[in-house]
């Protein structure tokens, strides 16, 4: 009984051509399983707030972390001001003069 070669050339092309599909398709998966991880972890990470609240459930602690973020608040309008120059008064009169000697 003698083995034609024919028949494990035909083998060995139609296995290598069988794993390089398997490996596309691996790589299809991994690729795909990258972007639906990738895709999740910024669904999660901007919902952090429902998973972690940024308050304490102590309702004597909420109230002053409350009244800290109000005050914060409201010293960023004022930095803003400050920064563009708009807390200043204005030297500018209300009615025009003619400046000149009259």
């Amino acid at each position: 009984m003698t083995l034609s070669t024919e028949a494990i050339d035909a083998t060995e092309a139609k296995n290598s051509a069988g794993s390089a599909t398997r490996t596309r398709s691996t790589l299809h998966s991994a690729a795909m399983r990258m972007i639906l991880g990738l895709t999740m972890m910024i669904a999660v990470s901007t919902s952090v707030g429902c998973f972690l609240p940024i308050y304490s459930a102590r309702p004597e602690r909420r109230v002053q972390q409350l009244l800290y973020t109000s005050e914060n608040l409201r010293a960023v309008v004022d930095e803003w001001e400050r920064f563009w120059q708009l807390d200043a008064p204005s030297h500018l009169t209300p009615i025009r003069t003619h400046g000149g000697v009259l």
